[in-house]
């Protein structure tokens, strides 16, 4: 029902104006504290990741599924410390299988595998915290607060038809 009276019409029009405005505004913050804390997550972080080959699939494992891993463990100055990539008998290599986000492998490597494709290769640098740490692992070179980078390929599992 419209109002006749030409006050209460430019009324009307001017608080509408004015909700638009505020509704843009507060859509505008939102976007703002969403971006905010995209980077706050992403700071808390503990590894970062470069795709050198994109995967099979678009499918990623899911925590708790079994993962068959090819890979390749480098100290920041190129030494490297494990692979099962580089055995110098063919026959006897195999990939590494554990069921990711267990815990079952330092978490830079739990939390890595989950954001990968099924046959995706890629490198993953580890900060300490997600590594091993203020003990770091000397029997394998590997010293306290030390960060690692690791050149991992994700296998696709047989039964997702790639």
């Amino acid at each position: 029902r419209r109002s006749s009276d030409p006050v209460q019409a430019v009324v009307s029009t001017q608080s509408t104006g004015a909700l638009k405005i505020k509704e843009a505004e507060d859509k505008k913050e939102a976007k703002e504290a969403a971006k905010e804390e995209a980077l706050a997550n992403a700071e808390k972080c503990g590894f970062t990741k470069r795709v050198i080959t994109k995967g099979k699939t678009h499918m990623k494992p899911e925590k708790g599924s079994v993962v068959a891993v090819w890979y390749t463990g480098k100290l920041e100055d190129g030494t490297i410390f494990d692979s099962n990539v580089e055995n110098a008998r063919k026959k006897d290599r195999k990939a590494l299988k554990f069921k990711v986000g267990t815990g079952l492998v330092i978490r830079g490597w739990d939390e890595a595998l989950l954001t990968m494709c099924y046959g995706e290769k890629a490198e993953i640098n580890i900060d300490p915290d997600w590594a091993y740490g203020k003990k770091g692992m000397p029997s394998a070179g590997i010293q306290p607060n030390t960060r690692l980078i690791f050149e991992v390929e994700l296998e696709c599992p047989v039964n997702i038809g790639v």
